[in-house]
């Protein structure tokens, strides 16, 4: 007897879907910030973590999707730096601090990327982060100590918004390429896992959908080249093999 559907998998390919799983080479691009107790993944705690979704449209224009964010219980024996939290302004032991562990906090926000993983027929999410090796490096440490099996995030690949925003915009720091940008910014919510994420997903909108004309041209160059895969029809399982 044949096993019965999953659920899971049964999503509605979403609008821009064939779009979006060509423009990344099957990858979708997915914005994570981390607020931590100090500099080290390995000791230091993660005390927030923040995901915005990246979406597209049927005209293949990247926008800002849904946020997923929480505050974490710092994991037993961490350590929390003054000078990080003094940076922060987080109380990590505030009785009204709506906090969970870690495991569960990264288990919700890997089950809305899956989610939108398959609805836009992609392979794998890749994180876009304003100096996005920190965050990737306290997500992959938090992912090894909580001992979570199913990491949709590739493990080493990541887009960096501090590169693109200076290479496009002349400036590195994230508030300055916002305010550049043509954007808002407000100091008092900075340092917020979801107020910087949702901040570095419109730097990195913003940037892409410049580049359209150059990518496209590039896609033609490919296409000739016999490079380019065909685009999914469907939603497609996550690639194992991790290609970059």
């Amino acid at each position: 007897m044949s096993n019965p559907p999953i659920a899971e998998n049964a999503i509605t390919a979403l609008p821009g879907a064939r779009l979006m799983a060509r423009r990344f080479r099957g990858f979708l691009p997915v914005v994570v910030d981390v607020e931590t107790g100090g500099f080290h993944s390995s000791t230091d705690a993660l005390l927030e973590v923040a995901a915005v979704i990246i979406d597209m449209d049927q005209n293949g224009v990247l926008k800002r999707g849904v946020t997923h964010s929480f505050h974490v219980v710092p994991f037993h024996g961490s350590r929390l730096d003054p000078a990080s939290l003094s940076v922060t302004g987080i109380d990590p032991h505030h009785p009204l601090r709506p906090a969970i562990p870690e495991r569960d906090a990264l288990q919700r926000i890997f089950r809305e990327v899956r989610h939108a993983i398959r609805g836009y027929g992609c392979r794998r999410a890749i994180l876009v982060g304003h100096n996005a090796a920190f965050d990737l490096g306290f997500l992959n440490a938090a992912v090894a100590r909580t001992e979570i099996k199913r990491n949709p995030f590739h493990p080493f690949s990541c887009f960096d918004t501090a590169t693109l925003a200076g290479a496009a915009l002349g400036q590195t720091v994230l508030a300055k390429a916002v305010n550049v940008a043509g954007y808002e910014w407000d100091s008092s919510s900075a340092h917020s896992a979801s107020y910087d994420a949702e901040r570095t997903a419109d730097i990195f909108c913003h940037i892409t959908n410049r580049l359209r004309d150059s990518y496209l041209e590039a896609e033609t160059r490919a296409c000739a080249l016999g490079w380019l895969e065909a685009t999914p029809t469907e939603p497609a399982s996550e690639d194992p093999q991790m290609q970059t």
